[in-house]
């Protein structure tokens, strides 16, 4: 069992007054916060041994180096990946699914599909959609169902194409359904298709096992899971990375550079051009660590509870509308309301001291099927209590009851 009170003071931030009031930070889906031992040890690290990895033979370039390593490795076991040469560093789960997508571009033409799904956030939906405009390939989306699963037999569907690619998330921005990776991987496999997750909001909600997945890729960013912003990873497997095209250019991804040619490194340097954000890595490796000793099952459990907490609670609020019913619903729940536009709830229940997320969070398909232009997002992390989920659905019933009255006054 967490300790949640212990965690807490982990997390200094959430000991603050916003607008005079205390701070309730539901927005972890958006950014989770940063523990004070990721901190120290960037701190540390900037103290004791900067300097520009791989590059150099002095003391403080080595010692950058063996850190951004040592990370490579701890990321590669986090994630169970066959060997660390399968672990590219990025700034983010964005900059990875890109790195899939422009690496795979000569290997795409007129004739080819590539699959997403209206589930996904638009870092695993745009670079498709346009890498198949600039390549004369067919787009091609699976439907969610009504309770905002992806809807397989709509996958099926679209397989029978035979796409060269399927890309999907492995847990919802929105409804924060979990998606069955391991099911889906065997059908795109079976079709033919690469397989591309994207993992960046299913990285603190249980253990993640790529070689279980049976994914060929998988991306992910710090800042979901407690290691600030700036870095994240692409996992892919080997035959999968080998078939990826570098698409960025510069130092130390390169073997030899002449008038006429340039060769590559091997991997995976080859796809991180320039110099990486080796301090991210730094900090990712401490989260990870964090993370780790606090028990991954457990934060996962106890974030199931929190979310169950409310979704039961909104719905008891008049007018409220949520998005969803996945049959795991993991991190988070959108909602709508009558008589109340998202931003302005929002922003309302802001000067409450309560952060919560507005908008089309980046996955306008899946609000669209839902028939809205955006939602109230609300997303607790393992640093969150009952007590805060109570508080804030509190400021949300009284930020309605504003906002309606104000409607009426009109």
């Amino acid at each position: 069992m967490l300790d949640v009170p212990a965690i807490r003071r982990d997390f200094p931030i959430l000991d603050q007054t916003v607008y005079g009031k205390p701070l309730v930070y539901l927005d972890s889906a958006a950014t989770t916060q940063v523990p004070e031992c990721v901190i120290a040890r960037v701190a540390e690290q900037y103290r004791t041994g900067n300097g520009n990895v791989h590059r150099a033979a002095h003391r403080m370039a080595s010692l950058a180096t063996d850190a951004l390593e040592e990370a490579r490795k701890r990321v590669a076991a986090f994630v169970n990946a066959p060997d660390e040469d399968c672990i590219v560093f990025t700034r983010g789960a964005t900059e990875a699914l890109n790195t899939v997508a422009g690496g795979l571009r000569e290997s795409i033409g007129p004739g080819n599909a590539v699959v997403a799904t209206q589930l996904e956030h638009h870092s695993n939906f745009v670079p498709w959609q346009q890498l198949c405009r600039e390549r004369g390939a067919d787009f091609l989306c699976a439907r969610i169902d009504g309770a905002g699963d992806i809807d397989l037999n709509d996958l099926a569907r679209v397989l029978e194409r035979r796409p060269k690619v399927v890309a999907v998330t492995a847990c919802s921005n929105v409804t924060g359904a979990a998606t069955p990776i391991k099911r889906i991987a065997r059908m795109a496999h079976d079709a033919g298709a690469l397989l591309v997750v994207d993992g960046a909001q299913a990285m603190r909600h249980g253990v993640v096992d790529v070689q279980d997945m049976e994914c060929d890729f998988f991306a992910f960013s710090g800042h979901k899971m407690c290691a600030g912003t700036g870095i994240g990873a692409l996992y892919g497997a080997r035959e999968a990375l080998e078939r990826l095209a570098p698409c960025e250019f510069g130092g130390e991804m390169v073997d030899k550079v002449t008038l006429a040619e340039t060769t590559y490194s091997a991997l995976p340097l080859r796809l991180e051009a320039g110099t990486p954000n080796y301090m991210g890595a730094v900090a990712l490796r401490a989260a990870m660590d964090y993370l780790e000793q606090l028990g991954r099952t457990e934060i996962a459990a106890y974030e199931d509870e929190l979310v169950r907490h409310a979704v039961d609670s909104l719905a008891r609020l008049d007018g409220v509308r949520i998005l969803g019913s996945p049959k795991r619903r993991c991190g988070c729940v959108s909602f709508v309301a009558e008589g109340a536009h998202p931003f302005d709830l929002c922003a309302l229940v802001d000067k409450m001291g309560v952060a919560l997320r507005s908008g089309h969070n980046c996955a306008q398909p899946a609000m669209e099927a839902f028939g809205v232009a955006g939602a109230a997002r609300l997303s607790p992390a393992f640093y969150n209590t009952h007590e805060e989920i109570d508080a804030a659905v509190a400021c949300i019933d009284r930020a309605l009851r504003m906002l309606r009255a104000g409607r009426e006054t009109r």
